[in-house]
């Protein structure tokens, strides 16, 4: 391969940090994924009218 040798040992550390960062980066993803939608339901809840938002509250309280 060019010379170049590829121990076991290094192969299997950079197949662990391959996944490290892939699991880390799914993490991080979907972390910013939860902010936007957040962001997103009080953005949307700041535009109500009072009576939807008197509904809305209705619905989540269960009457």
């Amino acid at each position: 391969m060019g010379g170049i040798d590829i121990s076991v040992i290094g192969l299997f550390i950079a197949v662990v940090t391959g996944f490290g960062s892939y699991v880390l980066g799914k993490r991080m993803r979907e972390k910013r994924a939860a902010k936007k939608r957040e962001k997103d339901r009080i953005a949307s809840q700041a535009n109500e009218t009072r009576q939807v938002r008197r509904a809305r509250e209705r619905k989540e309280r269960g009457e």
